[in-house]
C-alpha cells in the first residue's frame, strides 16, 4: 500500500512505528542516556537558584515557560538542521525521540516487579514502589503497595503513552519533548506543599492543561478496549472527584475494571494529603488484576498508536 503514499507521510510514519516499536521491546534500558535525566538537572538547578525571595511565581513561571519553550524551539531547529543534510537523519532522530518519549512497557515492567516483590515481603514491596510512587512508601500494607502500583499504572499510561503519542500527533516531535519536560515539571516542582506551592503553580497548571484531552481519551479507551463503556457514568463520576483534574480519570477507568475501590488518604514528602476514595468495592487486590491491568495498557496503547498512525497517513501532523 506504500506506493500510493507521498514520501513525507512514510518520513513520519515510519520513525514514529520505529521509536514505538523499539519502546515496546527495550523499554528504559538502565544506564543509557535519557533527555528526561538531562531535563531534571536543568530544572533541579534552575529551582536552586531561583526559588527564593518574595517573587516564587513568577520565577516559577518564567523558568517553566522558558524550558518548555526552549526545548520545542531546540528540537524543531534540529530537525530542521537535520534535513538540511538528509531526511534520513531526520527520520533517525525522530525514531529515537519517540523512542525517550515513550514509557509504556518500562513502567508496566516495575509494576509486575512490584507485585512479585510485595508477594516475597512488605519490606521488597515498599522499596520496588518506591520507584514509581512519590508517596511515602515506609507504612505501606501489602494492600497499599498493590493499590499504589495499580494507580500509578492507570496514571502513567496517560502521562507515559497517551499523552506523548496526542502531543507528537498535534506537533511532532517538538511537541512530545516539550510534553515531556511538562510532565518533568510536574513531577520535580509541581507539589502543594511549602516549598513549592508558589514556583511550582505554573508547572503544576500547564500540566493539567496538557494533560485534560488525553487523561479523559485514554479513560474512554481502557474502557471501550476492555468492553466497560457501560461504566462511562461511574468514571464520570469519581474521576471529577479527584484532587488531580486529569488523573482520577485513568484512575478511575481502571478502578471500574476491575470493580475495585482507589484513592485514600497518603503521605508526600512529609505531608498528609487526604484524596477522595474512587469506588466502593475496597477488596484486596491480586496477581488476576495486575494480569487484567496489563491487558487494559496494552490494548489502550496499541489503539492510540494505530489512530496516531492512520491519521498521519491520511494527512500527516495535525498542526
Amino acid at each position: 500500500m506504500f506506493e500510493y503514499l507521498h514520501p513525507s507521510q512514510l518520513f513520519i510514519v515510519i520513525p514514529f512505528l520505529v521509536g514505538w516499536l523499539a519502546d515496546r521491546l527495550l523499554g528504559d534500558p538502565e544506564g543509557w542516556f535519557h533527555p528526561v535525566v538531562l531535563f531534571g538537572k536543568w530544572i533541579g538547578n534552575g529551582e536552586e537558584r531561583w526559588n527564593h525571595g518574595n517573587d516564587r511565581l513568577r520565577r516559577g513561571a518564567v523558568m517553566s515557560l522558558s524550558l518548555i519553550l526552549g526545548v520545542f524551539i531546540l528540537t524543531t531547529l534540529i530537525l530542521y538542521a537535520s534535513l538540511l543534510i538528509t531526511p534520513f537523519l531526520t527520520s533517525l532522530l525522530t525514531a529515537v525521540g519517540v523512542f525517550y518519549c515513550l514509557s509504556g512497557e518500562t513502567l508496566i515492567k516495575e509494576v509486575k516487579a512490584t507485585f512479585a516483590a510485595v508477594n516475597r515481603s512488605t519490606e521488597e514491596g515498599r522499596k520496588q514502589v518506591a520507584r514509581i510512587v512519590g508517596r511515602d512508601t515506609s507504612g505501606l500494607s501489602n494492600q497499599e503497595i498493590r493499590t499504589a502500583g495499580l494507580e500509578t499504572l492507570s496514571e502513567n499510561l496517560s502521562d507515559g503513552v497517551i499523552s506523548p503519542m496526542f502531543w507528537f500527533l498535534i506537533f511532532g516531535l517538538p511537541g512530545m519533548l516539550a510534553y515531556k519536560m511538562i510532565n518533568t515539571l510536574d513531577s520535580m516542582i509541581g507539589y502543594r506543599n511549602e516549598r513549592y506551592q508558589l514556583f511550582g503553580c505554573w508547572a503544576a497548571r500547564i500540566d493539567d492543561i496538557a494533560n485534560y484531552i488525553p487523561a479523559r481519551i485514554t479513560a474512554f479507551f481502557m474502557l471501550l478496549v476492555m468492553g466497560k463503556l457501560n461504566r462511562i457514568g461511574f468514571v464520570l463520576h469519581y474521576g471529577s472527584k479527584h484532587a488531580s483534574p486529569n488523573s482520577g480519570y485513568p484512575e478511575s477507568a481502571l478502578a471500574a475494571i476491575l470493580d475495585c475501590q482507589f484513592g485514600g488518604t497518603h503521605i508526600y514528602f512529609g505531608d498528609t494529603v487526604v484524596k477522595p476514595y474512587i469506588g466502593t468495592n475496597g477488596r484486596d487486590f491480586n496477581d488476576d488484576d495486575l494480569r487484567k491491568a496489563v491487558t487494559a495498557n496494552n490494548r489502550t496503547e496499541l489503539l492510540m498508536g494505530l489512530i496516531v498512525v492512520i491519521i498521519l497517513l491520511t494527512q500527516g501532523y495535525i498542526v
